[in-house]
């Protein structure tokens, strides 16, 4: 009953971390198998929804680290100015949102999930991740920048076919 309830919530975590829907469904069974064990450590006081919700991510974690090498990682402490807040996100759909960030690198759609929508601090990160401060900042960074060039050219061709609906229109 715990698993149907949750499973869309948790679902969800799991696509935002994950490639593909086989592996996200492995590490969701694997996040609800730490729950199912861990359920008497669930504190009643708290949301149960927000500690479902960690132990799924934590999973998602778990699963990024073991099949991802760091060895291309720049680590670059010097970026302070890690992007600035995109408004074309409001525009899109959520799931267009997710294809977007599903085809970042691993490294980059980790970091930009933990940071922009789990809201983890870089130190956070960086200890999550076992990467340094500046190697989080600079995933994030780039992150931000490999978006911001898809989001470019979705709005082109979006533009492109207004153009050729408004010319097959007249004619």
């Amino acid at each position: 009953m715990l698993y149907k309830e949750f499973y869309s919530y948790c679902m969800a975590i799991c696509r935002r971390y994950i490639m593909n829907d086989y592996d996200a469904a492995d590490v969701l069974n694997d996040g609800f198998m730490k729950v199912f064990t861990h359920i008497d450590k669930y504190d009643a006081s708290k949301p149960f929804k927000s500690w479902i919700g960690k132990i799924i991510t934590n999973t998602a974690i778990d699963h990024y680290r073991a099949n991802l090498k760091f060895a291309d990682h720049e680590d670059v402490n010097e970026y302070e100015g890690v992007g600035y807040e995109a408004v074309v996100y409001d525009q899109l759909a959520y799931k267009d949102l997710l294809v977007l960030i599903q085809g970042l690198s691993p490294a980059y759609r980790t970091v930009f999930n933990l940071y922009a929508i789990d809201g983890y601090s870089h130190e956070e990160i960086a200890e999550i991740l076992k990467i340094s401060i500046g190697t989080s900042k600079s995933n994030l960074f780039k992150a931000r920048q490999k978006l911001q060039e898809k989001l470019a050219v979705l709005n082109q061709n979006h533009e492109m076919l207004i153009k050729k609906t408004d010319t097959d229109g007249r004619q």
